[in-house]
């Protein structure tokens, strides 16, 4: 059993998706547990983050990095940020942009190095790209060939109920149930 947080912002839906995908995953790990919360949200729940085994952060890229609202999550770290309650928690980073590259690897780089600020242990994604030579992926995960974390693209005319496609959805999924995984698997390791 595990328990994970998500903390997430959306600013249109599709990251909401994305992060609702996590979650799915993560309880799909027996007796794993996870709460999803937007960073509009998250003054009402550091402690709830604190106590976490895992926490997966998840943010749009926009302009080249994490949205402003989830930076803005970021900053406010600092107030117990050299208490290090968050030291040797599982971390993980989901991201979700408009354009198939859209600078998404740059924001789950930000993720990974502020995991690390806070002394906690990166969970990367560990699929091998999706292969296509049709542009078909018929379900295939990891469609975008992410190695650091899930990653998503949704066509910006589509509703997030229509997107990101399902294949970056069970990306997503995957990534959810393998924190969990990691995540029991490290509370029974004395160290």
């Amino acid at each position: 059993m595990s328990n994970v947080v998500v903390v997430y912002h959306s600013g249109y839906g599709h990251t909401r998706v994305m992060a609702e995908a996590v979650g799915q995953g993560v309880e799909r790990h027996l007796g794993s547990i996870c709460r999803l919360i937007p960073v509009e949200e998250v003054d009402d729940h550091w402690e709830r983050l604190h106590r976490a085994d895992a926490i997966i952060f998840g943010a749009p890229t926009y302009m080249g990095s994490a949205s402003a609202a989830f930076k803005g999550f970021m900053d406010a770290t600092a107030s117990f940020y050299l208490a290090q309650p968050w030291r040797d928690k599982l971390a993980a980073g989901f991201t979700n942009s408009g354009c198939l590259c859209g600078d998404k690897l740059n924001t789950l780089q930000q993720m990974a190095v502020f995991a690390a600020q806070h002394s906690m242990i990166w969970v990367g994604l560990d699929l091998l790209p999706a292969r296509s030579s049709t542009g078909l992926f018929d379900g295939q995960l990891n469609r975008l060939g992410s190695s650091l974390g899930a990653m998503a693209q949704s066509n910006v005319e589509q509703s997030p109920n229509l997107a990101p496609p399902l294949e970056d959805r069970r990306t997503a999924a995957h990534l959810g149930e393998r924190v969990a995984r990691l995540a029991e698997r490290m509370a029974h390791t004395s160290y």
